[in-house]
């Protein structure tokens, strides 16, 4: 008999009640470190004041009145976006699946408005990931994302991670409209893009024409020490996919882009109920106050460098366990010498979060204002977890 909740994940046997700051709770008393943050969501911690406020102060005045209607939250928030980003128009979502969705749509129409319908093909790479929708799986192309969906949306072409020789001859056929690739590929196993591969890739787009859509669902809002990732390489997108921390734990996404992209998205071509809404729109503008300070970022940046070289002292203490530490900011990747399953386990065990990745990696994508002692406490436990690693196996 299938359960009442559809089984398509596979969950670990960890039941959360409660959560502040850093820290989670279960049901039976249980408390972890979080170096997950809703697999980079919750950047600001569990129940973080500034937002609780806002979230609560809000639910007493007005949750939903649909986008038939001005609401001056979300205005609020497309100009502050506008105002701290490349972009010139903001389009809010739920999600960061929704947003593939629509910057999809936005690449092919403006080609479509041009006179070159045609011209309609999305270039990505292996190993990405833009979500479970059918743009998203598509755009993927893994045998684990398309297998038993058929037929699988058309118009995307898949290339190898990091072949810039493919892409010189691909980006240039009169098919392409548009070029979609996370600066850092999450899901794969914190893999950055390098900087002069990203430079490279926006000079191409100029010299073709093709619209440069940037993923950036959890390498965004501050998870680098910049606000978006791509301003490490500087470099501006067409195109830009936001969800996870940019609602600090409430469902938010949005689609950001400059008036040329998106001059096709005309009255009546997207649409969203939910998208918007005043409750996720007072939770952004607070996490924005926060995130979006110099100082932060700043201190997100430093942080990320402490604990990348104490993570490889780490790795050197513990070569039989993990081979090697990547990444930038708090978006960072341990790769495993057992398998990253073994991993995770051995971390619930020593009370822990850690989230599992492609590539034999676990991430670590903790709260972007996470202390120094909580911070030191676990990693203490990710220790703990690896000597018992190293104990089983001897």
């Amino acid at each position: 008999m299938i359960p009442s909740l559809l089984p398509t994940y596979s969950r670990a046997p960890l039941r959360f009640v409660r959560g502040h700051g850093s820290w989670l709770e279960t049901e039976d008393g249980r408390r972890f470190v979080d170096l997950g943050a809703g697999i980079a969501v919750n950047i600001l911690g569990h129940a973080a004041p500034e937002l609780v406020s806002a979230l609560t102060d809000q639910a007493g005045k007005l949750w939903h009145v649909s986008n038939l209607y001005d609401i001056p939250l979300q205005q609020k928030l497309a100009d502050r976006l506008v105002e701290l980003t490349f972009a010139d128009t903001v389009f809010l979502t739920n999600s960061g699946t929704e947003s593939c969705e629509l910057a999809v749509k936005m690449a092919r129409k403006y080609w479509h408005e041009k006179g070159t319908p045609e011209r309609n093909v999305i270039l990505t790479f292996e190993g990405a990931f833009h979500g479970r929708s059918s743009a998203g799986i598509a755009a993927s192309g893994g045998e684990k994302m398309v297998g038993g969906f058929a037929p699988i949306l058309e118009g995307f072409r898949k290339l190898g991670f990091g072949d810039l020789d493919a892409l010189e001859t691909e980006i240039r056929k009169a098919d392409v409209a548009a070029l979609l690739i996370e600066p850092v590929q999450g899901e794969a196993g914190i893999r950055p893009v390098p900087e002069e591969d990203l430079k490279r890739l926006r000079a191409l787009c100029d010299e073709t024409g093709v619209l440069l859509i940037l993923d950036e669902v959890q390498s965004g809002v501050g998870r680098t020490g910049r606000l978006f990732a791509h301003e490490l390489a500087g470099i501006t997108p067409d195109i830009m996919m936001v969800a996870k921390g940019i609602g600090g734990g409430f469902p938010l996404g949005g689609v950001l882009a400059t008036a040329e992209a998106a001059s096709g998205m005309t009255l009546g071509t997207h649409g969203t109920t939910y998208g918007g809404n005043p409750l996720a729109c007072s939770v952004a503008l607070a996490v924005l106050d926060k995130v979006g300070e110099p100082a932060f970022l700043d201190a997100v940046a430093a942080k990320g460098e402490a604990l990348t070289k104490r993570l490889e002292a780490l790795v050197e203490a513990h070569p039989g366990v993990f081979t090697a530490v990547r990444g930038p900011g708090l978006m960072i990747g341990l790769v495993c010498t057992v398998p990253n399953t073994e991993v995770v386990a051995a971390c619930y065990d020593t009370g822990v979060i850690v989230i599992p990745a492609g590539n034999n990696v676990v991430r670590l994508l903790p709260a972007l204002n996470i202390g120094e002692d909580d911070l030191a406490e676990g990693l203490a436990r990710i220790d703990a977890a690896a000597k018992r690693i190293e104990e089983n196996a001897a």
